[in-house]
């Protein structure tokens, strides 16, 4: 009697229209019920037609009906809701537009809450108890409700698909095993679920790492913010000082300084900022996707996690740069310098000066990530003409007119005495000292030379190591011979392989830290990268072991 009470308590009482309580209930011709108000903007909508109808079974009336009010069903309303039954839908269980509503209900929908794969259909909590009452129903697959259930069943056989084609990546049933999918590589949803869910875990591991990886970036990144405005703040306090002291004339040349560097400040913390955006917006879009493949993980049904898995599961190739690597470095420190050396030069020289500034405020670069060139193409973009400096060649070494080849010759060349020259080893260096990105390249002839950068600074005279280049902490060489390479530094051998070609080219990216040596022809071939920290500015330089070597800077302008 109680079971037969609480249908019709959900079945009876509530207003076709609305899913609530009857309100005011009226009874029309047709024997359905339905709230007073309800019934009647029904009824206002059809007015326009001509043509009344009952809205639950659809039958049609001549006229519009007189509705008087069921006093029955009224007292009924009245003593349930004085008994406690609430009134809204969701409380009562009906089923709503985003709800899975239950296949055996009649009337009132209720929300389901289980889906049979074996029967494909829907149950609420009354009409799914018989599978677990029933021993008929003991081999049924019970899951989360699922709206979409038809999507299990074969559209060629019609029967439910169990099983899963690797060969053709798709979801088939025993006949397609028999038939079009026959000796394919196929398992059961079970056993395909289980790999995906692998995939779909080192997907997460892979996007979690990320995030930490970007991250730490964002955090380096502000870091670095910081600095450059400490330091740009200093410069400009150091600089307002100097010239203070200064006579008129270069308290204007003093504005124009403070207004350089703020614009490269601006500039520069622009550049990192933006990064910064990027990196946080990817950030973002990765624990965006790390949800949805948690989602994906959580669904029980085999069908529905293989149905979404292939839309879901990609990870997208990484766009993510080179990690941020960033080390303590001079930003506008240098203006400081060079603004104080003006304080002891006559008005006649301060345009040279004023020049000199303007460079070094121009020069101030945050070390954000920028890839090594791929292609010679690339490479020459940094290109540095390369001039050898007489002063610092050994009096064996003969040097062209354009200060480009040097040449080991036997008969001493008698080039003057000069406190920058090597006396022992027969070495040479370039004019002028390496900064920032640049590229070079060399040609060889014969046998043997060391292509070699060293700090300015190296020791000159004797045949110490400290004189010889890549046997010191001062200078970093290639030894070309002629069937190999090998690479020295601080008096530390390296053998190495690849290609002899005659020509070899350096790139150089001196505030990254970065040396590489590469053999060029058609195609270029790293031979060794150099990762470390330069102190003060390089400068190219060359060694040759016998008599009749050659070596020549390429003009590659």
């Amino acid at each position: 009697m109680e079971q037969r009470e609480d249908e019709l308590n959900q079945d009876s009482i509530a207003c076709p229209i609305c899913l609530d309580l009857l309100s005011e209930p009226v009874t029309i011709p047709c024997g359905h019920s339905h709230c007073m108000s309800c019934i009647k903007g029904h009824w206002d909508e059809e007015d326009r037609a001509g043509v009344h109808s009952c809205p639950q079974c659809g039958q049609t009336f001549s006229g519009r009906p007189a509705l008087k009010k069921n006093t029955t069903l009224s007292d009924l309303v009245e003593k349930l809701q004085r008994d406690g039954l609430k009134a809204s839908r969701s409380d009562h269980g009906s089923a709503g537009p985003e709800d899975v509503a239950c296949d055996v209900c009649s009337g009132i929908k209720l929300k389901a809450v289980q889906s049979c794969l074996v029967c494909l259909a829907s149950y609420c909590d009354k009409h799914v108890q018989l599978h677990y009452e029933s021993s008929a129903f003991e081999k049924h697959k019970l899951v989360e409700p699922c709206r979409d259930l038809q999507e299990s069943i074969c559209s060629l056989h019609d029967e439910v698909m169990k099983i899963f084609c690797r060969t053709d990546e798709e979801l088939i049933c025993y006949l397609c095993l028999m038939d079009e999918h026959k000796d394919h590589d196929t398992v059961s949803l079970a056993a395909e679920r289980t790999e995906k869910q692998k995939e779909l875990q080192v997907s997460r591991q892979q996007i979690q790492q990320r995030i930490q990886d970007q991250e730490k970036d964002v955090k380096l990144l502000q870091q670095e913010v910081e600095a450059i405005n400490v330091s740009a703040d200093k410069t400009v306090e150091d600089s307002e000082k100097i010239f203070t002291e200064m006579i008129r004339l270069i308290q204007k040349r003093s504005s124009d300084v403070k207004q350089q560097i703020r614009s490269q400040q601006e500039t520069e913390v622009s550049r990192v900022k933006q990064l910064q955006e990027k990196l946080e917006q990817k950030i973002t879009e990765l624990k965006r996707k790390d949800a949805e493949l948690e989602q994906l993980s959580e669904i029980e049904d085999h069908n529905q996690f293989l149905h979404n898995y292939p839309s879901l599961s990609a990870l997208s190739e990484s766009t993510h740069s080179p990690s941020i690597n960033i080390r303590p470095l001079r930003y506008f420190e240098d203006v400081t310098a060079a603004v104080s050396e003006l304080r002891v030069i006559i008005q006649d020289v301060m345009r040279d000066s004023w020049t000199n500034i303007s460079l070094k405020i121009a020069e101030v670069d945050v070390l954000l990530p920028e890839p090594e060139p791929k292609t010679r193409n690339g490479f020459l973009k940094y290109s540095k003409e390369i001039t050898l400096d007489p002063n610092t060649a050994h009096s064996h070494l003969l040097l062209s007119e354009e200060k480009t080849k040097a040449t080991y010759m036997k008969e001493d060349q008698h080039h003057p005495s000069h406190p920058d020259r090597f006396t022992a080893w027969h070495q040479v260096l370039n004019t002028e000292s390496l900064t920032g990105r640049c590229y070079w390249e060399l040609e060889a002839k014969r046998g043997g030379v060391r292509v070699a950068v060293a700090y300015k600074n190296i020791k000159r005279a004797g045949r110490l190591n400290e004189c010889l280049l890549g046997c010191n902490d001062k200078s970093w060489a290639l030894c070309c011979d002629r069937n190999s390479y090998t690479f020295w530094h601080n008096n530390v051998k390296t053998p190495l392989s690849g290609p002899c070609f005659l020509r070899v080219g350096v790139y150089l990216d001196h505030r990254a830290g970065i040396l590489s040596f590469y053999s060029v022809s058609d195609t270029m071939t790293l031979l060794h990268r150099v990762q470390t920290t330069f102190t003060q500015p390089l400068h190219a330089g060359l060694l040759f072991y016998s008599d009749g070597d050659t070596a020549e800077f390429i003009n590659l302008k």
